[in-house]
């Protein structure tokens, strides 16, 4: 395995930070055009020090002892590129670097590098998305414990038949379709560009990996279904409370996490002086207002006292998004609505049946999705074409069928 075309060793003068006639003396490591510098905690006078050489000059004060400890350090960045050559470990500057001051791990490991990347990342991906990440890590650890029969890998083993052979792992998973597939691709293809980036890897294994996602059908409730799952009666209070949750998305158009964070304070009274729901988009941090249509108002009317909300801000008894979307499967099924339902789907039946079927300028539901770019939500502008090509097929059969029997 190739590590490097190039290494070189520099000591020099930060001469822009002097002070007090002193200026920081620092290493430059460089392999393959990338470099990292750092200081080596010894200062001397600009005028006392010979460039050429990346020594003190001779005869200036304690340039004897100072020269000696450069040319230890020297020795020393050498011996570490030395010994990582000869370990056939990953060379880069930061590895030279952290081998130099003892605080290198020779052989990062997969493993190592999601635990890295989540703990990073703590604070600036989403907790959902971490949540995923971890997900894309157990998957990880089977794969190798079901292939290697080990409970790691080297990061410097990794190569693009790993990637396609854990591809192949996943697709022995039942509960798994091929965008869900993808999407733990997608996260090991960052993940390996993240090792990338560190220099934990000199090549990317995933690199020329191409992820494979399926074009999906959007599913959302037609006006008719709406209606019935507004109006239903349930025997079940979890179903109850489930249905109205989902049907409050459905006449907000915000996200789980969007319904699950509001509170009282959420709820504002807008420019037209009605009541309006203010909030900030858990996903992309987007501030959304969204004018609150009667239904919605009812429900948040229907649990203003409810007991579990007692001695909190919040403004309605959310159940965890698995219980949710579990009990909307349940319901569904009792009223015979015959699509698969998440939580989300709340959210396209608000794009499509309540708004843009309604007449409401695709400008203001971007708007009121909370999207940054109007072409995300001209994907359910096609869904509505694509409802109405299918209506008027219907109807063509309909009338054909009428005008043939009106012959006969």
């Amino acid at each position: 395995m190739t590590h490097f075309t190039t290494f070189s060793l520099l000591i020099w003068v930060h001469a822009s930070r002097v002070k007090n006639d002193l200026a920081p003396i620092y290493a430059r490591i460089t392999v393959n055009g990338k470099r990292t510098n750092f200081s080596l905690n010894r200062k001397i006078n600009p005028n006392y020090w010979d460039s050429s050489k990346s020594r003190a000059k001779k005869n200036t004060p304690k340039s004897e002892k100072l020269n000696r400890y450069l040319a230890q350090v020297e020795e020393q960045i050498f011996e570490a590129y030395e010994e990582l050559k000869q370990n056939d470990a990953f060379i880069s500057a930061q590895t030279i670097k952290a081998r130099y001051f003892g605080d290198d791990q020779i052989n990062k490991t997969l493993l190592d590098l999601v635990t890295y990347h989540n703990e990073s990342m703590q604070g600036i991906l989403k907790p959902g998305t971490l949540k995923n990440y971890k997900t894309t890590k157990l998957y990880i650890k089977q794969f190798l414990k079901a292939k290697f029969n080990i409970d790691d890998i080297s990061l410097k083993q990794l190569s693009y038949s790993f990637v396609i052979e854990f591809e192949h792992f996943l697709k022995k998973n039942p509960n798994l379709n091929n965008n869900g597939l993808m999407k733990h691709m997608e996260r090991l293809k960052k993940l390996c560009h993240f090792g990338y980036k560190l220099e934990w890897i000199d090549k990317n294994p995933s690199k020329s990996y191409q992820l494979r996602f399926e074009k999906t059908q959007r599913q959302m409730l037609t006006k008719e279904e709406l209606e019935i799952l507004t109006t239903s009666v349930l025997d079940k209070q979890t179903h109850q409370i489930a249905r109205d949750i989902y049907v409050f998305a459905c006449y907000t158009g915000l996200a789980y996490g969007d319904v699950y964070n509001l509170t009282n304070n959420n709820i504002v009274i807008g420019i037209d002086g009605e009541k309006w729901i203010s909030t900030q988009r858990e996903k992309t941090s987007t501030k959304v207002m969204v004018p609150l249509l009667d239904r919605a108002k009812s429900i948040i009317k229907k649990y203003k006292d409810y007991p579990r909300l007692e001695d909190t801000q919040k403004l309605l008894p959310v159940y965890s998004n698995q219980k949710m979307n579990k009990y909307i499967k349940e319901v569904t099924a009792i009223l015979k609505i015959n699509k698969h339902l998440t939580f989300h789907t709340a959210r396209h039946t608000f794009a499509t049946t309540v708004t843009l079927s309604n007449g409401v300028p695709i400008e203001t539901v971007s708007k009121l999705l909370g999207h940054n770019k109007i072409s995300t939500t001209q994907i359910y502008a096609k869904v509505i074409e694509t409802k109405i090509s299918e209506d008027m097929s219907i109807l063509k059969q309909k009338l054909c069928s009428r005008k043939n029997k009106d012959i006969a």
